[in-house]
């Protein structure tokens, strides 16, 4: 089996309060736009949850990251580690380029942007996460997303998922730095 690349920082802050990651994963779109929008699919990389896909529809988030790989939540994250539901809204969708929403995790305050292209066999991902309050949530939602974006990556080449918390700890420590 195929091992996982390592792991550099992806993310740029791109103003004062975004970051965007740019992710080059195994297409085709339309099966990268499912892991996106279908419960199932999503709770394999990120968070389980309904989602209804038009303008003004409801998001729903449930993290179980311990799902996500063998390493068991540290104790600073265990007051999200029960998996209960958060909610958001649907900004803007037009499948399978683009899907933006308010994030469940904030309450809304922030939100967050995946815009899908094709490029030969694979799919160029961009995520950008918008208004954030500070640098400190900007560090912690960069190192999250790429981490999260990582076991996306491993999923779709069928490798094993790598540690999510050992790599959102290294990129933390990285993005600090950036940062």
């Amino acid at each position: 089996m195929q091992k996982a690349p390592p792991e550099v920082p992806a993310g740029t802050r791109i103003a004062p309060d975004t970051v965007r990651i740019e992710r080059y994963l195994p297409g085709p779109v339309e099966r990268l736009w499912a892991y996106l929008t279908e419960s199932e699919k999503r709770r394999q990389w990120l968070a389980a949850g309904e989602m209804e896909p038009f303008a003004g529809g409801r998001v729903e988030l449930r993290f179980r990251h311990h799902e996500l790989s063998h390493e068991q939540t540290p104790d600073r994250y265990r007051h999200v580690a029960g998996g209960e539901p958060t909610y958001g809204e649907i900004i803007a969708c037009d499948p399978p380029r683009l899907l933006a929403f308010s994030w469940p995790g904030d309450n809304g305050k922030s939100e967050v942007t995946f815009e899908l292209t094709p490029e030969g066999r694979d799919v160029r991902l961009v995520v950008t996460h918008r208004r954030l309050p500070d640098t400190k949530a900007m560090i912690s939602v960069a190192s999250g997303w790429q981490a999260h974006l990582s076991i996306l990556g491993d999923r779709l080449s069928g490798r094993p998922p790598r540690g999510f918390w050992s790599t959102h700890a290294r990129l933390e420590e990285e993005y600090a730095k950036q940062f």
